[in-house]
């Protein structure tokens, strides 16, 4: 199916390769037992994106709020990205703030994000797809996009949604 030709252009307007800091939001996970994160990596790098920043931090919204300042240049701490891609953090359990922690901060929502993630997700897992908070939107002129912890969550968000749009998205936030 053929997108509008305008969308088709825009995307091809999109810058071909962007800075990305990634984000695991987990208790459990460490370097070696992060899968997940490392795929995110593997697909924005394999897009022809420049991963400069990945993190591994506790479900506490302060963890989570401090790495997206010091990307997005709010506050000194790394360096300011044009995106950052989370992973983990999204499901409805009591350690679960991700949610929390992310939208504080967001300047601009992307509803969409969320929405398409979860009717992507519904021919998979079901009625369970309610249970995930992917969120997404704008940090000042970051983009931030959150998806769920799983590989099979990462795989979905990184090559139908993410990876297809991120230039496209990338273009749309850098106009003045």
């Amino acid at each position: 199916m053929s997108d509008s030709p305008s969308v088709d252009q825009h995307r091809s307007e999109g810058p071909a390769s962007l800075t990305v800091a990634v984000l695991t939001v987990s208790d459990t996970r460490t370097t070696a037992t992060d899968t997940s994160g490392a795929l995110v990596v593997e697909l924005a790098e394999a897009a022809g994106h420049r991963v400069v920043a990945r993190a591994i931090v506790k479900d506490e919204p302060e963890a989570v709020s401090e790495f997206l300042e010091a990307h997005s240049g709010r506050r000194p701490g790394g360096p300011k990205v044009d995106a950052v891609l989370v992973t983990g953090g999204t499901g409805v359990g009591p350690r679960d703030r991700t949610y929390e922690a992310v939208s504080a901060l967001l300047t601009r929502t992307l509803p969409g994000y969320g929405e398409l993630f979860r009717m992507l997700s519904y021919p998979e897992i079901g009625a369970a797809c309610m249970l995930s908070r992917a969120i997404g939107g704008i940090l000042d002129s970051t983009i931030v996009l959150v998806m769920p912890g799983s590989r099979a969550a990462v795989e979905l968000a990184m090559t139908k949604i993410i990876v297809p749009e991120l230039p496209h998205l990338a273009r749309e936030t850098r106009k003045a």
